[in-house]
């Protein structure tokens, strides 16, 4: 099921088995529901027969993880380069280096977690030897967001393989390419019974999760998190969800202002403001508005030059949905006192 070219599929709506055909080159993001009992099933028994459990295994595994980074680097590029305009450095930085980082820190340390760890005794088990052993849950559903489809889906995948977990991943519907390519790339490089990718809609999610695993992780705004807990909570499955929330900025007026508006812009304005990290809203001290607007309009061309649409360092709007929202929100929002332009055909803004 991996390929850029895919004829059909099976899937089973309803008690009826139906075939979904996509045009030839057309990268089709779809994992139907019997698809996914299989990918599960086959994960459960590789799990069962003990296949993650050694140490060698895991670290082989994480070693692919930082091999794929590697060997396709430019891929990754070009993948969200054009799902969301993602520049080079935002991608090697952010996405790549992110994920690997933590791949190296686990295999760094995956001798040690694996050992078992002492714990202090008391009275009644004073004769006794205590010990903690850490063991692998079984099979996980890791499902990504779009504002950092490659990080949101490996950094909790190699958390689950460093544990000894077989793992399904479900990358976001709205990086198509990116999806695509994790969906490619997955099957040649980690065990092709332990891990699997899942291409679902973020309305099919709920659904797969209900299949019964033995933790969910969820990256994503509030509204698809409450389904997810709710489907997870029928099968009394543990799950961590990520969520969207308010993140605001308050500068005083003690604050350096050039520094200050640096770390400010470059937190707003990186993946052009989707990011779970960017400022909602500033608040301010009265005595230095004035000087910190001036300086985030002067930090603005800075890192962007005087047509931020010209520059290879901004990105663009996912997808329509999310840019007719930001442009209504930016347009009933008050004074624009910087940008404000749109162009819905490259969903600028």
């Amino acid at each position: 099921m991996s390929g850029k070219i895919r004829a059909c599929y099976v899937c089973q709506r309803n008690g009826r088995l139906t075939c979904r055909r996509t045009r030839l080159g057309e990268p089709c993001l779809r994992t139907y529901p019997l698809e996914c009992v299989d990918l599960l099933k086959r994960a459960r028994i590789a799990f069962q027969a003990g296949r993650t459990l050694k140490e060698g295994f895991r670290l082989a595994q994480l070693e692919a993880v930082v091999r794929m980074l590697e060997e396709h680097e430019c891929d990754f590029v070009d993948a969200l380069g054009r799902d969301l305009h993602k520049p080079r450095f935002e991608t090697v930085v952010f996405e790549l280096i992110t994920v690997k980082n933590e791949a190296l820190h686990a295999i760094s340390n995956l001798k040690k977690w694996m050992e078992p760890q002492s714990v202090e005794k008391n009275l009644s088990t004073s004769l006794d030897e205590c010990l903690v052993i850490s063991e692998p849950l079984g099979v996980v559903f890791i499902m990504g967001t779009w504002c950092s489809p490659v990080q949101m889906c490996l950094v909790p995948l190699v958390g689950a393989i460093a544990a000894g977990n077989c793992a399904l991943i479900s990358p976001s519907e709205y990086t198509v390419h990116t999806a695509e390519l994790l969906n490619r790339l997955i099957p040649f490089y980690l065990d092709n019974e332990c891990f699997h990718v899942v291409l679902a809609g973020i309305s099919d999610l709920p659904e797969i999760v209900e299949l019964k695993f033995d933790h969910v992780f969820f990256t994503g705004n509030r509204e698809d998190g409450s389904k997810i807990a709710l489907a997870a909570a029928r099968t009394l499955t543990p799950v961590t969800l990520i969520l969207g929330g308010k993140n605001p900025c308050y500068v005083d007026q003690h604050c350096d202002i050039a520094t200050t508006v640096q770390r400010i812009a470059w937190a707003r304005f990186h993946n052009a403001g989707q990011s779970i990290m960017a400022p909602s809203y500033i608040l301010c001290h009265t005595d230095v508005k004035a000087r910190l607007v001036q300086a985030l309009k002067c930090c603005l061309m800075q890192f962007y030059g005087p047509d931020p649409r010209e520059s290879r360092s901004f990105g663009r709007m996912v997808n329509l949905e999310f840019f007719n929202r930001t442009r209504e929100l930016l347009w009933r929002s008050g004074k624009v006192v910087v940008g404000g332009q749109v162009m819905e055909a490259e969903k600028y803004i």
